[in-house]
């Protein structure tokens, strides 16, 4: 799997669209992230439910590990994009986007003006 198939396979996915963040692409869902590209082009990231995520660590062994941290609590998963199948990144990321379909879209943020703050 490259990271221009990554890309193809995640826009392909119903109202699934590509922004940006931290200097990496990532795939959107209704506003929430449910997959991304790691700037070194050789990993990405999906972000499954955790008996998903655990499945995937034991299939994948060490070409596939849970992001470090609360983000890998949450699902996130970090995939060896090289060492990797494409058929099982097609299943990862529908079962990313389905994990991210049952969420409530992101609500847009206001742009009105913050009221200033009053000096004490």
């Amino acid at each position: 799997m490259t990271p221009a198939a990554f890309r193809k396979a995640a826009l392909a996915l119903p109202d699934v669209v590509e922004g940006s963040h931290h200097g990496h692409a990532d795939f959107r869902l209704h506003g929430r992230v449910v997959a991304s590209l790691h700037p070194d082009g050789e990993q990405a990231m999906v972000k499954v439910p955790l008996p998903r995520q655990q499945e995937l660590v034991a299939a994948l062994g060490a070409a596939c590990v849970p992001a470090s941290g609360a983000w890998g609590r949450a699902g996130c998963t970090m995939l060896r994009l090289a060492a990797i199948d494409a058929a099982v990144v097609r299943d990862a990321l529908q079962a990313a986007w389905e994990f991210g379909a049952v969420a409530p879209p992101v609500a847009k943020k206001s742009k009105s003006p913050v009221a200033p703050r009053r000096r004490r």
